[in-house]
């Protein structure tokens, strides 16, 4: 537990808002199994695995509060959209509450915004009433890029 000298803060529990990720190529059913127990043990508030192991920590997480988050297009969403859209669907029908997403970098800078956006409607509707959360390389991205992107992300 942190506490702080501001009143209305006392007591914030910086664990409630940790999702303990593990994203490594090599990543397997024992590293998924591991820091799903880490995120039970110390009541993380959710785990961001791979989407292939989605299942599994469905299975792993059973009756615990800790959420599973996924990534789509990751790391730097190259796939097309219907893939990002295939993969948001079938990381849902998997178990996954969260779906992090990678927007397509090229697009943007190609200053194809109306795509982007659609993009991320699209995957959205995919994800069934689950939260969404958009990842933006920042460090790919010039500071006129970035305003661009935070405008089409609503």
């Amino acid at each position: 537990t942190v506490v702080n000298d501001n009143k209305n803060d006392e007591g914030i529990k910086v664990e409630n808002y940790i999702d303990h990720t593990f994203l490594k190529p090599g990543t397997t059913t024992a590293d998924v199994k591991k820091i799903c127990q880490e995120a039970k043990d110390y009541k993380f508030a959710a785990v961001c695995i791979p989407p292939s192991f989605v299942a599994e920590a469905k299975d792993f997480l059973k009756g615990s509060s800790v959420k599973i988050a996924t990534v789509i297009g990751f790391p730097l969403g190259y796939s097309s959209t219907q893939s990002k859209v295939f993969e948001a669907s079938d990381a849902v029908k998997a178990g996954a509450d969260e779906i992090d997403m990678a927007i397509s970098i090229g697009l943007l800078k190609e200053g194809r915004y109306t795509e982007v956006k659609d993009e991320i409607a699209q995957i959205k509707k995919a994800c069934q009433g689950k939260i969404l959360k958009v990842i933006v390389e920042t460090c790919y991205l010039t500071e006129a890029e970035i305003k661009i992107v935070t405008q089409l992300v609503d």
